[in-house]
């Protein structure tokens, strides 16, 4: 992938093309024609094979096995074989991940969990500026636990506001807005040195990015299942909790399943040994089973070279964006070096609007407020003829001012 910091023209991006070996990994989704998806980090593209897994979930497993499919279809044993699979690309050991719930839900459980444990340490820590629900979760835990206080500090102050008092230090490993990333193990052992325990929100890590969570000897941590694992709309999510961990920490959310003996229908609740004692609602088949075709994608390819692709497609869009675009308004949000996930982000004044204008010229990106124009990256079905693309594409709106249609500032539920 060396060469693409300089300008690059369409037929150096197909001559890049040509060469990738991750280019048949394109086949495999169903991507509109004429389009150029920079999106993925919101929501993947539907795996070609996610049809024939959902449709043979609902005709064989449903139609026809019924309620027997729980046992005979392993229906029962998703959230672990699942966890497995999402295991192989954090980082961690089979029996330390679940797939279950929502992120969101997730994150409430392991929190609580953490702090329960530790009830000389009520402090949440957290960055200003993470992804809101990460921060409303922490908050809204704060109002069922009295004594528990969420702290938010900016990213330079992060460990300096380590004390005796904060239980958790909760970081998204790559900023949704900006991409940035952090040194997982050195902001780990930061907590461990102060006596906290470190949860990563990795929804915009697992699958864009080299994720270690052993390694770094991360605590806790959650993931969605819909951006850069391909999983679908609405996919479940998964937690991970370090094998350490597992007897010491219960989740607040006692649900059935998660009891050490469901089927024995008792009254009172007895937690599961090991990590399923984090199980609460009934497994949703349908999602997993979309889930599951994302994951078997992204499991067979070489992922040091889909990383190594995905980091150099953000290299020649920020190179091509830079050339093409300057005294346009834009400005570099997203790290040109150093640690950062599998998008680019600039910043323009009118962001939305350039942003659906460039959506009508179908290079679809997204918009965070208040005025960050994000892009996507992921390796296994872009090539540098997109990057191409895209760059031309945002010089045009830009430069023709065609943004500036009063259709365009028209604020969509969804941004």
């Amino acid at each position: 992938m060396g060469g693409t910091r300089a300008t690059l023209t369409r037929e150096a991006a197909r001559a890049l093309d040509a060469a990738d070996p991750l280019r048949p990994f394109r086949d495999r989704f169903r991507l509109p024609p004429g389009v150029v998806y920079l999106d993925g980090n919101s929501l993947g593209p539907l795996p070609a094979i996610a049809v024939d897994r959902l449709l043979g979930v609902m005709e064989a497993e449903w139609g026809d096995g019924l309620i027997r499919s729980w046992s005979a279809a392993g229906w029962i044993d998703q959230p672990t074989r699942l966890g497995a699979k999402v295991a192989r690309l954090v980082g961690a050991d089979d029996e330390e991940v679940l797939v279950a719930d929502s992120t969101s839900v997730n994150l409430f459980k392991l929190l609580a969990a953490a702090l329960k444990a530790a009830p000389d340490r009520p402090v949440i820590l957290t960055e200003a500026g993470n992804f809101p629900t990460d921060i409303y979760m922490a908050q809204g835990l704060a109002e069922l636990m009295p004594g528990v206080e969420v702290r938010t500090v900016g990213r330079d102050s992060l460990a300096s506001a380590l004390d005796e008092r904060v239980g958790v230090l909760l970081l998204t490993h790559v900023h949704y807005r900006t991409g940035e990333a952090f040194d997982m193990a050195a902001m780990t052992r930061a907590a461990h040195d102060h006596g906290a325990l470190a949860l990563w929100d990795l929804s915009h890590s697992a699958g864009a990015v080299p994720v270690e969570l052993g390694a770094a000897g991360a605590d806790l941590a959650v993931g969605c299942g819909y951006k850069f694992l391909n999983g679908g709309p609405g996919a479940p999510g998964f937690l991970y909790v370090a094998r350490r961990l597992q007897a010491r920490l219960r989740s607040p959310l006692a649900g059935w399943l998660g009891h050490a003996a469901p089927f024995d229908f008792a009254d009172t609740y007895q937690p599961a040994d090991g990590l399923k004692r984090f199980l609460c609602g009934t497994p949703p088949i349908l999602g997993m089973a979309a889930l599951e075709a994302g994951l078997d994608i992204m499991l067979d390819a070489d992922r040091d070279a889909l990383f190594a692709k995905s980091q150099a497609l953000c290299d020649a869009f920020i190179s091509a964006v830079e050339a093409r675009c300057g005294g346009l308004g834009l400005e570099l949000v997203t790290p040109r070096t150093g640690p950062r996930g599998a998008q680019v982000s600039f910043r323009h004044a009118d962001g939305y609007p350039v942003m659906q204008a460039l959506i009508a010229e179908g290079v679809i990106g997204d918009f965070r407020a208040p005025d960050v124009l994000r892009f996507g990256f992921p390796g296994l079905y872009l090539g540098f003829e997109d990057v191409w693309r895209a760059a031309s594409a945002l010089q045009q709106v830009l430069a023709s001012g065609g943004w500036r249609d009063p259709a365009y500032s028209t604020r969509a539920a969804v941004t």
